[in-house]
């Protein structure tokens, strides 16, 4: 019985150990000449179909930033500081980043780029904004302007099983 009994506490325990299932989902955003962005989010799976999670619920996320294929820059969470700018809705029920840039609307998205997109760091900085007069992008605490997209325009997430492709349409002639 004692056997059975320590059986069942490690048994138990383990199970306590286990990590907790993760939503993992992938994105991509494709902004004006050029300029694109890969990204990836992650938030316990008991979170789907609850509707919008913050920043304070995701558990992973990054973004990887190109120009026109080329790397640009990086930003994870794990880059995270006291002084990072870090707003984020995701809508777990639509599988979409609410966009249009207003924080009443919580359509507001600051990662690692302030309203200015002019703080994401000196030397290799990255990042995003989705504020209510643009999406865009900054490079080396530079806000680069001619990223700059319609604020409304979506950005949808899919599966990691979805092969996405972030290269822009090219028009055939």
């Amino acid at each position: 019985m004692l056997i059975a009994r320590n059986i069942s506490f490690c048994l138990a325990a383990m199970l306590v150990a286990l990590p907790a299932q993760a939503a993992r989902l992938q994105f991509c955003w494709i902004g004006a000449t050029g300029y694109t962005m890969e990204g990836i989010i992650g938030f316990p799976e008991s979170l789907l179909d609850t509707g919008i999670i913050t920043e304070k619920q995701v558990t992973e996320f990054r973004i990887q930033g190109y120009h026109e294929g080329v790397p640009i820059g990086f930003w994870s969470l794990s880059m995270l500081t006291p002084e990072t700018s870090w707003t984020l809705r995701f809508d777990t029920d639509s599988l979409a980043f609410p966009m249009g840039g207003s924080r009443e609307q919580q359509t507001y998205q600051e990662w690692n780029a302030n309203g200015e997109v002019n703080d994401c760091g000196a030397s290799g900085g990255f990042g995003f904004n989705g504020g209510n007069w643009a999406q865009d992008i900054c490079i080396d605490n530079t806000w680069i302007s001619d990223s700059s997209i319609d604020p409304f325009t979506p950005l949808p997430a899919f599966g990691m099983d979805v092969r996405l492709s972030c290269d822009p349409l090219v028009p055939i002639s």
